[in-house]
This record gives structure tokens, C-alpha cells and sequence, in this order.
């Protein structure tokens, strides 16, 4: 995933910047950066690996050198960036947030035009920014090459790109990631997260719609391509990856994951003595849960946050697992004897619910019910990285289904879709036995969507149901 800020202000931006910047930190783990331009000293840019250090510790020292009104910000899970690009545009500094799936075929067709030549990263991958540069710069203006990046790409595609007139916001062609506007006297900002800028005094100007290409300078916002008419967002940025005080197309992240917790318990027949909810995207879940069940919300394990702040660190899979399960300290009064209904956000390969699980049988728990508060995930993201996934076979309900491919049955994705049928349930069953739940429920499409509030015709759910 990734996160962007942008600032254009009247006087000097950097404070803005860093700040808003870091309200991002949850959406990334690997690489930040800042940008920024001054009419004198022209652009000036930090970038940091943020794999051991917040982002504030690596960046204190470059807000108090550097100066400019103008000035863009990232979070980001892979390539470092932002990059400053010098091209027949002129110069300027560009983010991205998104996916690219046809890397290679747009690397060929960039060599078969031009002698063009990529900078490999750590890994051997192509920068992704560097690489909607290349075609950006294949057309005479920066708007007709943002737009030729967009039907380009098979994936999705957010961007900012600063130059000295201004800062660029273009939304994904389908609208997959949010791009909200803020405004102060002086100053404009752009970002990922609407919650990014309220504490910089900025309030909320508008959101840009899918497909929209604004420039955004200290005086205001403006469109310079109209928004499409159809969209297709991420719901899982409510569901997951979403700050609690976020909201996207007006509807809360907080609210939504209440709406959920309640369409949960209405369906369910389980009389657990407390619900939880997973820290910390499943809480306000399970105080949905709670709410409309009657069944007391409780705390039967505290995440340790002071030096272990943020939820993706580190790297390496099996080194994430141990951290996450370290992260949990046990409150043994709440938990000896009792039977716990237990709220995560999702499913995905199912090795830390397990664990933690086990750490509650350990912890002297009768009973654990497990409620993700989203379907099954059957199909890797195409259109964000929403984990570091290489496979659909990484998911915990591929593997089953593996194994039941094995039995000489035939696997038709369809089936285990729809939550009505015995194909479904079968394969809840198998996952509940495989992580050792006393009782597994996932959240139903339906009532999911229903707790967005959007038609589900505006809404990204491939992830579960394989629609594009």
C-alpha cells in the first residue's frame, strides 16, 4: 500500500508537510520521502528506509533544513520516492500510489521507442514511479501523459507530481484510492487519509472523483479533467487498511466498522461471556458486536505499542508473525475460563489468528470464537498490493481448497462465494478446524456492503467474489 501529502501554500510548507506526511505511517513500512520546491533555492528532497525508525525520527532533521511553498510527501511499502524527474516538462517531483501488473510489457514498449533505461532496485524490480515517469514523459504535456499512464496501466494508478505552478492530483481511473482536498487561508493540501490535515487546520474542501486531474496551488483547487461517472474503491480500505477517523466518498471508517460488528451479531447464536476485537482494526468491530448483542465488550489482551508503534514491521513474514504475537499481552482475569467471541478485520493466511488463539488457550481461555468482519478472501488484489503476497495460494482459503481439489472434487470458485451453500461451508469448517477456532463465522458480501452504505456497483470487491 502507500500514502501521500502535498502542501502549496503561500508561505513556507514543511511543517504542514512533515506532519501530514506522518499521519500516513500506518499505510507503509519500508520507504518515506519529502519533496519540496522554493522560487530561490528551487527543489530540494529526503528520502529514508523506515524499516526500524518511525518516520518522524528519520525526518527531524531534514524538516528543520529544509524550506519551499511547495512540497509533496509518502509513505511507502516498496520504492523509494518521491523522484525528481528532469524532462522536456521541466523538472519535477512525482509520487504514486497503486499497482502495475504489466511491468514488462510497458518496459518493451518504452525500449522498442526510445534508448530508455530503468534503475533497478534492491531485488531486481523496477521503481514504479520511475517507471509512470518514463510514460508521462512520452507525451507533449504532463495532463496528457498522466492521462496515457492511467489507460496504460493494467492495475491502478494515484499520483502527484509538483512543479513550480503547482501540485498535480490525479485519482485513479476507478477511483480504487481516495484523493481528498483541504483548505486554509493561505495554503491547499492534497492526501490520501481525509483525517491527514484537521489538526493542521485545514478543513475539508472536497474529494476528487475518479479519473479527476486537478492542479491544487495556494489559491484553490481546480479540475483540469473532469471525474468519470463509474468508480470502483477499495472497500477493504474500511474494513482494514483505513485510519479509524478516515472517511472515503463521506462515510466513516469508524462508522462503517461498527455498522459491521452489528450486522455480525444479528446473525449470529453464539453467547460468548465477552467480545473482543483483534487491536487494532478489529475493535471497532467488536464494539459494533457488542452494542447490538448485549454481550460485554472487554480487552482480553493489550497491544504493547510504546517501541512497537506500528503493525507492519518487519519484513520477512515468519519475523512479522513473531512480532505481532509479542505485540499481545495477555490480561489473565479476563480471559481464565471464559469463552471469547474474538473480531479480526480478515483471514488472509491465518498463521497470526492462529497463534493468537492458541496464546488465548494458553492464557487459560474455554472458548474461542473467531468473527472476521469481512468475507473469505479468495483472490489476490490485481489492483492494489494489499499484502506481500506473491500467490493466491498464500490464502488460507486456496489452500483448503487445494486440499479438497486433492479428494477428487472439482473446485468451482462460485460456489464458495455465496454463503448459502455447502461448498461455502465446508470450507469455513475446514478452516476452523485447521487454526484450532471453537467457531468460525465470516462477515456475509451482503452485509458488508450494507455497512459501507455505497452501491455495491461503486465498490471494489474482487478480493471475495472475483468481480472486476
Amino acid at each position: 500500500m502507500g500514502g501521500f501529502f502535498g502542501v502549496a501554500a503561500k508561505e513556507d510548507c514543511v511543517f504542514d508537510l512533515f506532519f501530514g506526511t506522518d499521519y500516513h505511517s500506518h499505510l507503509g513500512t519500508r520507504r518515506a520521502g519529502m519533496a519540496v520546491y522554493d522560487d530561490e533555492s528551487g527543489y530540494d528532497r529526503a528520502i529514508h528506509n523506515i524499516e526500524n525508525s518511525p518516520f518522524r525520527t528519520k525526518f527531524d532533521k531534514d524538516v528543520n533544513s529544509m524550506k519551499g511553498h511547495l512540497g509533496i510527501g509518502c509513505i511507502s511499502d516498496y520504492e523509494p520516492q518521491p523522484l525528481i524527474v528532469r524532462s522536456h516538462h521541466g523538472t519535477y517531483a512525482i509520487t504514486t500510489v497503486g499497482k502495475i501488473n504489466n511491468t514488462e510489457d510497458i518496459m518493451q514498449e518504452l525500449f522498442a521507442r526510445s534508448h530508455s533505461h530503468f534503475l533497478e532496485m534492491s531485488g531486481g524490480d523496477i521503481n514504479a514511479t520511475e517507471l509512470v515517469a518514463a510514460i508521462i514523459n512520452q507525451r507533449d504535456n504532463l495532463v496528457e501523459g498522466i492521462q496515457h499512464a492511467q489507460e496504460l496501466i493494467d492495475g491502478s494508478l494515484t499520483l502527484l507530481v509538483m512543479t513550480p505552478k503547482g501540485i498535480y492530483a490525479a485519482r485513479d481511473r476507478m477511483g480504487r484510492t481516495p484523493v481528498a482536498i483541504g483548505r486554509k487561508e493561505g495554503a491547499c493540501c492534497v492526501s490520501f487519509e481525509s483525517f491527514a490535515y484537521l489538526n493542521l487546520g485545514y478543513v475539508d474542501e472536497r474529494e476528487l472523483g475518479p479519473g479527476e486531474i486537478a492542479v491544487v496551488t495556494p489559491e484553490g483547487v481546480r479540475t483540469l479533467v473532469n471525474p468519470g461517472k463509474d468508480m470502483k474503491i477499495c472497500t477493504f480500505l474500511w474494513v482494514y487498511y483505513g485510519y479509524p477517523s478516515s472517511s472515503y466518498e463521506g462515510i466513516s471508517v469508524e462508522q462503517m466498522r461498527y455498522n459491521c460488528g452489528s450486522l455480525l451479531a444479528k446473525r449470529d447464536h453464539v453467547q460468548p461471556d465477552i467480545v473482543a476485537g483483534v487491536p487494532d482494526s478489529g475493535t471497532a468491530h467488536a464494539i459494533g458486536y457488542a452494542n447490538q448483542s448485549g454481550i460485554p465488550f472487554s480487552r482480553p489482551f493489550i497491544k504493547y505499542t510504546p517501541t512497537w508503534p506500528r503493525s507492519f514491521m518487519p519484513t520477512i513474514q515468519t519475523q512479522r508473525n513473531l512480532i505481532a504475537k509479542m505485540k499481545l499481552i495477555p490480561v489473565h482475569d479476563l480471559i481464565q475460563d471464559k469463552s471469547l467471541l474474538l473480531i479480526d478485520d480478515s483471514i488472509v493466511r491465518g498463521t497470526q489468528l492462529r497463534e493468537t488463539t492458541e496464546f488465548l488457550y494458553q492464557s487459560g481461555a474455554k472458548e474461542v470464537h473467531i468473527r472476521p468482519a469481512c468475507p473469505p478472501l479468495l483472490y489476490g488484489c490485481k489492483y492494489l498490493n494489499f499484502s506481500r503476497s506473491s500467490s493466491e495460494m498464500d490464502l488460507i482459503t486456496r489452500r483448503v481448497l487445494k486440499e479438497i481439489e486433492k479428494e477428487g472434487r472439482t473446485i468451482d470458485l462460485k460456489a464458495y462465494v455465496d454463503p448459502d451453500t455447502p461448498e461455502y461451508n465446508d470450507m469455513v469448517n475446514r478452516i476452523g478446524k485447521q487454526l484450532n477456532f471453537t467457531s468460525l463465522r465470516f462477515n456475509r458480501l451482503d452485509d458488508m456492503i450494507a455497512s459501507v452504505g455505497i452501491s455495491r456497483e461503486k465498490l471494489c470487491t474482487y478480493c471475495w467474489d472475483g468481480r472486476e
